[in-house]
């Protein structure tokens, strides 16, 4: 397997493409770390015009520089590919994504066509990042448009996302994931029902809640990740531990409004849409934080079949830790004292599942596996199979066994 990680100075490239290449346990190979050696041992180099003497990647030099640089990085790549060996490649890569003979070069050189992840970021973020590392190499920088995405196919990845939140959603899209036990005790269960959370378990609504909590808290002039400690908690809880009290009611209509418009990104995860369809309309439940409106705008925007529960923080008293969520669920579903099993990334709806009676999956990439107390972790539903058995109700079967 090659996998290319593509993006601007300061876009997180490098920081994701060590993660992914751990993970995927495959050599790294950085076009800066494969070059910029040599090139600063070069020292100040001669100006074509005779001029001062210029940094290597001053922009008069570019037209020689570029070319020998991506040249080196593909003789690396092709040994790769000579010796069987796949890689997980970190360049800038702007000429290549636009396809033409560049890319055709880098595709020649794999030996197959590279699986491509490429990082944005605002122009404002990128200036940031470059400002705080900064590396003199940063100053001879010209960028192309944030707003132009590569021609070629690939998978977009926000910058703003955390590194394993980043990495968590590389993965799916390659249908990798950790290695599950299928000896684990949840799969001799049969299960009468499934309650599914919604963001994080069954759509990607990361980008689009991240950027919503930051035009919140712009709007109301705070700074710091507003969620940092409330994933998976009903927003008005989030807000109240926030705001002071007279404020909260404001926040939350404000953060509803932001929320529900806010849906041009919201896709299903990988596997979601195979497990709702595994289950009949009484047997699956859709259990979210969310807000009626919240809830319909992502699942539509998704493209997910709506099952005819649905239970939203509209409805309850008290949200997930609490098990009100659940335990409502199940009475919609006429499953109060049958076993039923819940699907959850985050560690709040988790304890409302346990609370409420219910066997657990934990899905990884909002949090990390060791913060999900769950029957079962896994990296996405497309580890697995609902499989229905003959008696009634589904059981769960690791995807890789069938």
């Amino acid at each position: 397997m090659i996998v290319v990680v593509a993006g601007a100075a300061g876009s997180g490239k490098t920081t994701l493409g060590r993660e992914l290449a751990r993970a995927l346990r495959l050599p790294l190979l950085d076009l800066d770390t494969i070059t910029n050696p040599l090139l600063d041992g070069l020292g100040a180099l001669t100006d074509p015009d005779g001029a001062e003497p210029l940094h290597w990647n001053d922009a008069k030099l570019r037209p020689t520089m570029r070319p020998a640089r991506y040249a080196a990085l593909r003789a690396v790549l092709a040994d790769q590919r000579d010796s069987g060996v796949g890689a997980v490649l970190v360049a800038p890569f702007t000429a290549e994504l636009r396809g033409g003979a560049e890319w055709d070069a880098l595709v020649e050189a794999a030996g197959v066509v590279p699986k491509v992840v490429w990082l944005h970021a605002d122009a404002a973020t990128l200036a940031a990042r470059r400002a705080e590392r900064g590396a003199e190499r940063d100053t001879h920088i010209v960028d192309p448009s944030t707003d132009t995405p590569p021609a070629i196919e690939h998978l977009s990845i926000e910058a703003a996302l955390s590194t394993s939140q980043q990495l968590a959603a590389v993965q799916r899209a390659l249908g990798l994931g950790r290695t599950i036990e299928a000896s684990a005790p949840i799969f001799d269960q049969v299960f009468a029902a499934g309650l599914f959370d919604l963001d994080g378990t069954l759509i990607d609504s990361t980008p689009a809640v991240n950027r919503s909590w930051a035009q919140l808290a712009r709007e109301y002039g705070l700074e710091g990740d507003l969620l940092a400690a409330g994933h998976g908690q009903p927003a008005a809880q989030v807000l109240a531990a926030i705001f002071p009290p007279e404020q909260v009611a404001q926040a939350l209509a404000r953060i509803i409004e932001i929320e529900a418009d806010e849906v041009a990104d919201v896709i299903a995860l990988p596997g979601a849409a195979e497990a709702l369809a595994a289950l009949g309309d009484d047997a699956k439940a859709i259990v979210t934080s969310g807000t009626r409106l919240i809830a319909g705008n992502r699942i539509a925007a998704a493209g997910l079949v709506r099952p005819e529960v649905v239970v939203t923080f509209d409805d309850v008293t008290k949200g997930k830790p609490d098990p009100e969520p659940f335990l409502l669920g199940r009475t919609r579903l006429g499953m109060e004292s049958q076993p039923c099993l819940v699907f959850e990334d985050a560690p709040a709806g988790l304890a409302a599942a346990r609370a409420a009676g219910c066997w657990t999956v934990g899905i990884a990439g909002t949090h990390e596996a060791h913060e999900l107390d769950a029957d079962l972790v896994i990296d996405g539903l497309f580890q697995l199979r609902l499989e229905p058995v003959a008696e009634g109700g589904f059981r769960l079967v690791p995807a890789s066994l069938g």
